[in-house]
């Protein structure tokens, strides 16, 4: 932590990932020299199950600073959600829109995070590293906490999450790692990011729910579609003059 707190810019910000059984340690460990602000917890929608013992399905990321002069910005982190009691005033939607693709509200985030899908198998990020972090987390600690050409710095690199969305999102990145066979995992991430800057859960600038994946889907067709007739109709216009 010292080392860390040497490196970092004055109005820089550090995330420390944990579980049950650490969190508390990099809590007190933290406070000698940064000042935390929140303790996020985000539920993981699988996981072993426990005959003696509750499931463990949740982490926490602590959220410091090293000043009270830093840059956070919920607005580039909202989360899209279905509205499922929908509330009108005079006949209009109350704090969520009517698409046709279905009604949702963009909501401010909290301090706990249940959207979040561990990569399966079948993802294109998934890699043999036993605690990959998924690219949608990582990205929602450094959209709400920098800005573009920022740089990002990951003391743990592992499987290279942080640096590739980093990547994908138009910082500067770098990190460290000891383990041979990851790093060369990172690498090629890193190089299949340059043809690829998509983040599963994430699209036009907002976060949608967990199992939103045909939702967002319709809205990227729905959204090709409106850019054709778009043009279509330019063409036609430019024909017919």
């Amino acid at each position: 932590m010292k080392q860390l707190f040497r490196i970092l810019k004055e109005e820089g910000s550090i995330y420390v990932c944990s579980d049950w059984s650490t969190s508390t340690a990099i809590d007190l460990s933290l406070q000698k020299y940064f000042k935390v602000r929140n303790r996020i917890t985000w539920e993981r929608e699988k996981g072993r199950g426990a005959l003696s013992n509750w499931k463990n399905a949740s982490e926490d990321i602590w959220f410091a600073t090293k000043s009270d002069t830093y840059y956070f910005n919920p607005d580039s982190v909202k989360l899209k959600r279905k509205v499922i009691a929908p509330y009108r005033v005079d006949g209009k939607p109350k704090d969520w829109e009517e698409t046709t693709e279905g009604n949702f509200r963009l909501t401010f985030p909290s301090n706990f995070w249940s959207d979040i899908t561990i990569p399966y198998w079948s993802m294109p990020e998934n890699t043999d590293h036993p605690t990959q972090k998924p690219e949608k987390l990582i990205a929602k600690l450094i959209l709400a906490s920098s800005k573009p050409g920022d740089f990002v710095f990951d003391p743990f690199l592992g499987s290279g999450t942080t640096a590739v969305v980093a990547k994908k999102l138009g910082r500067k990145y770098s990190g460290t790692e000891i383990n041979r066979e990851y790093l060369l995992g990172a690498a090629k991430r890193l190089e299949m990011a340059e043809s690829n800057l998509s983040i599963q859960g994430y699209q036009d600038g907002v976060f949608w729910e967990r199992n939103s994946l045909s939702e967002m889907n319709r809205n990227k067709n729905f959204q090709t579609l409106s850019s054709e007739e778009l043009f279509h109709e330019t063409k036609f216009d430019a024909e017919h003059r």
